[in-house]
């Protein structure tokens, strides 16, 4: 009797190891679809170098008309097509550039931002455990970091645009004690967009020597943080 229920365990243990590994094999051979489909995505763009002309960014909007702009920092996996879908404002969380089902999604901007007259852009994208998409955020708590990678390049389809790092924090989304960021798209007076301006710099891991103005135009890059429920980790930027 012993041996019939040490021999079902270990038949059950089997099949549960058989099972995790068709997982693992599963998602790496998604993860690594996912990475090639963004890599030959930005080969398409990458000819025409940092500037934008009227042909740059024509073939991907044709392909996909929710296609906004272009996110990159230099020397990080951040380098992909950023997505807006005013009517399902968090589909490309779970969606590629294709529309299809996508653990990895797509950066997008929030729904209610115009990214042509906010003075607030915000963009948000997972923070995966494989390093890609808004991953590399994360490392903008090390003050090196901060120092190396100081400038986000953020293209629309009719301009290029750089943008300098003014501060960086994490808080709680959803929440009475956390920084509700994301409410804030455009500044209704002078100082509104002070205090919003003042509560980023109070915020923030360290003092970055550089703040905005009224009238500067802002880029809030957002991403998850798991040291806390509902947790971000969020870079701001302004444009120069």
């Amino acid at each position: 009797m012993r041996n019939a229920i040490r021999i079902i365990a270990i038949i059950l243990l089997a099949c549960i190891a058989i099972y995790c590994g068709y997982e693992i094999y599963t998602e790496s051979k998604e993860d690594h679809a996912q990475i090639t489909e963004f890599e030959e995505i930005a080969e398409t763009v990458k000819t025409n170098g940092n500037e934008v002309d009227e042909d740059k960014y024509k073939d991907l909007y044709e392909l996909n008309h929710d296609f906004v702009g272009w996110i990159r920092i230099d020397d990080t996996p951040i380098d992909y097509p950023v997505m807006q879908s005013k009517n399902n404002p968090e589909f490309y969380l779970k969606h590629n550039f294709n529309k299809e089902y996508s653990r990895f999604g797509v950066p997008f901007v929030q729904a209610n931002c115009d990214i042509e007259t906010d003075d607030n852009i915000i963009i948000y994208g997972h923070n995966m455990k494989n390093k890609t998409m808004f991953n590399a955020l994360t490392h903008y708590s090390d003050r090196e970091f901060y120092d190396n990678h100081k400038l986000i390049r953020f293209d629309t389809l009719n301009e290029s645009n750089l943008y300098e790092v003014i501060a960086v924090f994490k808080t709680r989304a959803y929440s009475d004690n956390g920084f509700r960021y994301y409410d804030f798209t455009k500044a209704n007076t002078e100082e509104e967009f002070n205090a919003y301006i003042e509560k980023c710099k109070a915020l923030s891991f360290y003092e970055t020597g550089l703040t905005a103005e009224y009238g500067d135009k802002l880029l809030t890059l957002s991403t998850c943080e798991y040291t806390q429920n509902n947790g971000r980790f969020v870079v701001i930027a302004k444009q120069i």
